[in-house]
């Protein structure tokens, strides 16, 4: 992975989330390089090769939240801040630090168990929280879609240690793929440590997308009985699987008295 640094990018953007005024990005570009991830049709550069981090991310940052009143942040909307890299650059953790100094908190998305590292620094925070997103109970097919991220038990895992202390804990079935996502089962295995779980489907508005000349592919490839099935509910909403799904999921909901915001 060639990593580079940027100098001129804000870093505090505002965020169109409900609730949330702004976000960070703690890097440009996301390794993880799930093939479905909406965030590709906008990405500059190729994130299987390449990502950036900011320099002086620390400086920049606390200049620019210097007319900010101290309220909630939220990491993840473009990149995942516990990608690989976060390991060597601590970009997110540097950011953390900085917050929890001016009185800020946080909100972060991510596939990865590496936000464990930073419980503590969360936990410090008036109601920081944390959310992980899974799709996939077969690793195997897991490693189809997204390559470089870690396994989903590794994930639900980490969400429960940092319920366990006490963060408040959310969770993300998306993409819902028909015909290949379990959603049941992942809310078998999700509903004990996430306080909320958002459910959402695959959502692809255009054939030329770059994520759905990703994953069409693997379609053709490794689900050829389910294929026609599959490509006909993603691009039909009102398609009977989806139906039957949310008939099923409300059924669930009422029955465990589960906090589930069924998306689609």
């Amino acid at each position: 992975m060639n990593i580079k640094t940027c100098t001129e990018r804000v870093i505090l953007k505002p965020c169109s989330l409900e609730n949330i005024n702004y976000q960070i990005d703690t890097y440009i570009g996301c390794s993880h390089y799930c093939y479905y991830c909406y965030a590709l049709q906008y990405a500059k550069t190729n994130w299987s090769e390449r990502i950036i981090t900011h320099k002086n991310i620390v400086e920049k940052l606390s200049d620019e939240l210097k007319d900010v009143s101290p309220q909630k942040i939220y990491f993840g909307y473009h990149t995942d801040p516990y990608q690989p890299c976060e390991k060597q650059f601590i970009q997110t953790r540097k950011v953390l630090d900085l917050l929890l100094e001016k009185n800020f908190s946080a909100s972060i998305l991510t596939k990865s168990d590496l936000v464990i590292r930073d419980k503590y620094l969360l936990k410090n925070m008036e109601n920081a929280s944390v959310s992980i997103s899974v799709a996939f109970i077969d690793n195997n097919i897991r490693k189809l879609f997204e390559y470089n991220t870690i396994d989903t038990e590794r994930r639900i895992n980490g969400l429960m240690q940092l319920k366990e202390l006490g963060i408040k804990t959310n969770a993300l079935i998306c993409p819902v793929i028909p015909h290949v996502t379990d959603v049941v089962e992942l809310i078998n295995l999700l509903e004990t440590c996430a306080d909320t779980i958002w459910i959402y489907g695959l959502s692809i508005l255009n054939k030329s997308d770059v994520y759905w000349q990703n994953i069409e592919p693997i379609f053709d490839q490794y689900f050829p009985k389910r294929n026609d099935l599959i490509k006909q509910a993603i691009f039909n909403k009102n398609h009977n699987f989806w139906n039957t799904l949310r008939s099923k999921l409300e059924l669930i909901k009422k029955e465990r008295k589960l906090d589930l915001r069924i998306n689609f």
